[in-house]
């Protein structure tokens, strides 16, 4: 059924499908479900070079159970507004927080991290990250300390001087331009060697080039961000369907 839980022959259905090399809409038509099922039951087990499904079921059936054992500790931290779907939200909370994890965020950064960005006001105190998360303050702090320092939060005190964290809208931006910067000194590493090593020898060759890769790169990411941030910045209240209006281009 479309709307229940996937089955173990499911996901085993999905496992074979991305062994064949399916797209996920593929792998969603064929079993009746959502791309967007198959989307996070993908991403927050492994991704899909590393999916198995009997460990995906494992470790559904692992969740499922925590939820019952903390259902008596009352309601939760956040109560969904807008309509939303609380279990819907709760697995879209723990794909978003998969993903951050593979592309390098560590486990509790990743959680933090998903959480804030998941709140309507994009902010949240230590006490509220405490009872959502069910963690130790130690753990929050750890984790904010790290955030803080990659550029990815930041922190304010309200009038009762309770410190809040953040997650503004130009995250994305300001670490895309953190990398091209980052990535700007190793094309400056790599070009100080073509001198060291000798202009016509293999080795200087190979850093030419990782220079020149990594230059254009660097530019383009930084260029690209700067346009996107102008551009494609989205406020609440406005269309979210995918359609951006670009501005016309003006003639030379």
């Amino acid at each position: 059924m479309p709307g229940g839980r996937l089955t173990q022959q499911e996901r085993q259905q999905i496992a074979l499908g991305l062994a064949d090399g399916l797209a996920y809409a593929e792998i969603a038509r064929r079993l009746d479900r959502p791309t967007s099922t198959i989307t996070r039951e993908v991403t927050r087990n492994g991704g899909p070079t590393a999916y198995r499904a009997d460990l995906a079921h494992r470790a559904t059936e692992r969740r499922a159970h925590r939820r019952r054992q903390a259902a008596p500790r009352g309601p939760e931290a956040h109560p969904q507004a807008h309509g939303r779907d609380p279990e819907a939200v709760r697995e879209y909370e723990e794909a978003y927080t998969t993903v951050l994890m593979n592309s390098g965020m560590p486990t509790m950064m990743s959680r933090v991290m998903a959480c804030i960005t998941l709140t309507d006001t994009g902010s949240l105190t230590a006490s509220e990250l405490v009872q959502h998360l069910q963690v130790s303050p130690a753990s929050i702090s750890k984790a904010i300390s790290f955030l803080e320092s990659q550029g990815f939060v930041r922190r304010e005190r309200d009038e009762r001087r309770r410190e809040h964290y953040i997650v503004d809208d130009d995250i994305w931006y300001q670490s895309m331009v953190a990398s091209a910067r980052s990535t700007a000194q190793i094309v400056e590493i790599a070009r100080q060697g073509v001198g060291v090593l000798g202009r016509d020898t293999p080795a200087a060759a190979r850093l030419e080039n990782v220079a020149r890769f990594l230059d254009f790169v660097s530019e383009s990411i930084a260029r690209a961000a700067e346009q996107a941030r102008e551009i494609l910045h989205t406020k609440a209240g406005t269309p979210s369907d995918g359609a951006v209006e670009v501005p016309p281009a003006t003639g030379h």
